[in-house]
């Protein structure tokens, strides 16, 4: 059985950015001082983008070099890379050009081209490669970051379609109802393997849906690819502000809120 969620409830937006990059410098020098190396899953959207505006600045961006850090997404939208949907194209504006991420350090879902099937097979062999994983194994990343959608969506695993599904590959394709349908996506088994997973949520708009998912009242709940992040022997942190933690009642399936 996967450990309860952590969830941290910050007062406000500063505490909420400076807590998020406090715990991603710990992670990241707690894997470089074990494994000389820290794997690091993005994601995209305004939610992360004040994490990587805070982590670009002082003293964030002072506390040591990200040269040994290898960055990935654990989704993309197939549109070009500097696209204004691109996620690599938000973290290459707020976080690798303002920090001096070294090229080979940064690992793109290059998704533009047309057979996106072949994209992701492409982007499973770079994961695996970097991570050194066997075919037959899963990679281990030490920090995913996720959204969450209203509709319960986390990466560009959406209700009801075959990437919530997939079980044998690490990147599948996935589509979204809106925007830029077609996608990629890190799949449930690698993200469920990650010794951290954290889910960055703001913002009136997701309260309702923090509450389906923390407090589950019908087993279809359980179902929503949110809910289905379950890390296996990993943490599970839910960073959230005010706003989005305005309609949990305190019975938690997960440890009691810890307000910071």
């Amino acid at each position: 059985m996967s450990p309860p969620a952590e969830i941290r409830i910050a007062q406000d937006s500063f505490t909420w950015a400076t807590e998020a990059a406090t715990l991603t410098q710990e992670l990241r020098r707690q894997a470089v001082k074990e494994r000389g190396l820290f794997l690091l899953a993005l994601s995209g959207g305004r939610t992360p983008e004040q994490l990587y505006r805070r982590l670009a600045s002082s003293p964030f961006c002072d506390q040591g070099d990200w040269t040994n850090t290898e960055f990935f997404f654990s989704d993309e939208r197939c549109v070009p890379a500097h696209h204004p949907d691109s996620n690599f194209n938000l973290a290459d504006e707020t976080l690798f050009r303002p920090l001096d991420i070294p090229s080979h350090r940064i690992h793109r879902m290059a998704c533009e081209q047309a057979d996106a099937d072949l994209a992701a097979h492409g982007y499973e062999q770079v994961l695996r490669t970097v991570t050194k994983t066997r075919p037959e194994g899963w990679p281990r990343l030490d920090l995913v970051l996720l959204g969450i959608g209203q509709d319960g969506h986390t990466a560009s695993l959406f209700p009801d379609t075959d990437a919530v599904q997939e079980r044998r590959r690490c990147v599948t394709v996935g589509y979204a109802p809106s925007g830029p349908r077609t996608r990629l996506t890190l799949t449930l088994p690698v993200i469920n393997q990650a010794t951290v997973v954290l889910f960055l949520v703001t913002g009136t708009a997701k309260a309702e849906i923090v509450k389906t998912i923390l407090e589950p009242q019908q087993e279809v709940d359980r179902l929503l690819p949110a809910a289905l992040v379950r890390p296996e022997g990993g943490r599970l942190i839910w960073l959230l502000d005010p706003p989005a933690a305005a309609q949990l009642t305190g019975h938690l399936e997960s440890n009691s809120p810890r307000y910071l």
